[in-house]
């Protein structure tokens, strides 16, 4: 991942919505959510998510497919695979106390259950 998009993909997951969004994703594994239901959750309207849906899939975080009438919203796991790289060998320069505080986090990717709610 270049700067560029490491920056763009920053810029789209500084904002609330957009975060809980990211985060709802993941959990929701690759089956993804439909537009409707990430409102929902978010408690936005349709509009309101729309704009934040647009912002994560033009900084590459997310992705969408078609299925029948709906619009299907999927986290790009090789992309916030590439966004944690990013941080932890250009920002961190792979610095050795930096990497042993994120291998010791317990609570770090752990698996959450689909029962697990992210707000």
């Amino acid at each position: 991942m270049d700067e560029r998009q490491a920056l763009s993909s920053f810029a789209a997951l500084s904002q609330e919505t957009r975060l809980a969004i990211v985060r709802a994703l993941v959990v929701a594994g690759p089956e993804g959510m439909a537009a409707g239901m990430i409102a929902e959750r978010m408690g936005v309207s349709a509009t309101n998510v729309s704009f934040h849906l647009k912002e994560l899939e033009r900084s590459g975080l997310i992705s969408q497919r078609r299925e029948s009438r709906s619009i299907i919203y999927s986290a790009s796991y090789d992309a916030l695979a590439d966004l944690v790289k990013f941080l932890m060998e250009d920002c961190c320069a792979g610095h050795p106390i930096i990497r042993e505080n994120v291998e010791r986090a317990d609570d770090c990717c752990s698996p959450v259950g689909k029962d697990d709610v992210v707000a």
